[in-house]
């Protein structure tokens, strides 16, 4: 069954959050629930407590779907990256979430004032070596989670190669998060689908990210970071005619691969210039025309 799920940051950003702070956590809610979404992702404002975040969603008709996770597995121990995580997969469990999002942030450039251009790179060693500890035995899999890798822009697994060196260096307890955004700004605006369509067996959470063309080009071509472009919205919903990526070959490839889970929207813009309740609308309904017309359900 494919349910489809937000993310909180459309309304308040989690890496700057002077976006959106004007908006109320029960207008996020509410409205998330008004649009017609299954559930949520993490985000801020969120209580940590996992009955208290279950009974705050439930109480708008909201499944938890799953959060953000920062691995530092570059500068600590397996070990000891199974003991940071664990509080993590306790809430996830308690609310019924399949899927943790895991991301390698100890050297990310995603949060800091510099050029995109200077994301951290891995030799192939380094990777090999990444890639062994993420697919460790006892991370996630052994209590019946899946860990989904978020390939990111301005982090170690961001390109096209460092996509497909990252899933050869990691085996089958290592799921991949498609972000179709992240896909497209990471290759500098190539077709997402063929990425998808290699490692469809492998893939078990979806990101419903679009990308302005216009604006990716300007971060690209003059130096900016990776949060001037979330601020002058390179980011967008399925949709809207900003967008450059088309989001019916995607779908295509999930109905041909009997794709059952999460398709999550998650599309940050200022929420002033962007009027979340208005975009979140657009990208949801987008989805679910193409998936009735594919009869992906």
């Amino acid at each position: 069954m494919i349910l489809y799920g937000a993310n909180p940051i459309a309304w308040a950003n989690d890496d700057d959050q002077t976006l959106g702070a004007h908006i109320p956590t029960e207008q996020i809610l509410r409205e998330a629930s008004e649009i017609g979404f299954d559930g949520i992702e993490n985000g801020h404002r969120w209580p940590e407590d996992p009955e208290e975040l279950k009974q705050l969603l439930g109480s708008h008709g909201l499944k938890f779907i799953s959060g953000w996770y920062s691995l530092n597995l570059l500068t600590q121990s397996v070990e000891d990256e199974k003991k940071a995580i664990q509080p993590h997969l306790d809430k996830l469990k308690h609310n019924g979430c399949k899927v943790c999002i895991a991301c390698e942030t100890s050297n990310t450039i995603q949060g800091s004032d510099v050029d995109i251009s200077t994301s951290p790179v891995l030799s192939a060693e380094e990777m090999n070596a990444f890639g062994a500890k993420v697919e460790a035995p006892g991370f996630c899999a052994e209590q019946g989670i899946d860990l989904v890798y978020h390939h990111h822009m301005g982090t170690v697994v961001e390109t096209l190669d460092e996509i497909d060196a990252f899933m050869a260096a990691t085996g089958p307890a290592t799921k991949l998060l498609f972000d179709a955004g992240h896909c497209y700004f990471g290759s500098r605006g190539e077709d997402p689908t063929p990425v998808l369509r290699k490692y469809i067996s492998r893939m078990h959470h979806f990101h419903a990210k679009n990308v302005r063309p216009a604006v990716m080009k300007d971060v690209r071509d003059n130096g900016k970071s990776f949060m001037d472009g979330v601020r002058a919205g390179v980011f967008t919903v399925p949709g809207d005619p900003e967008g450059g990526i088309d989001f019916r070959p995607l779908l295509q490839v999930l109905k041909q691969e009997g794709y059952k889970g999460w398709i999550v929207i998650e599309a940050e813009q200022d929420p002033e210039v962007h009027n979340p309740f208005k975009y979140q609308s657009l990208g949801l309904m987008t989805l679910k025309t193409i998936a009735s017309e594919l009869e992906l359900t």
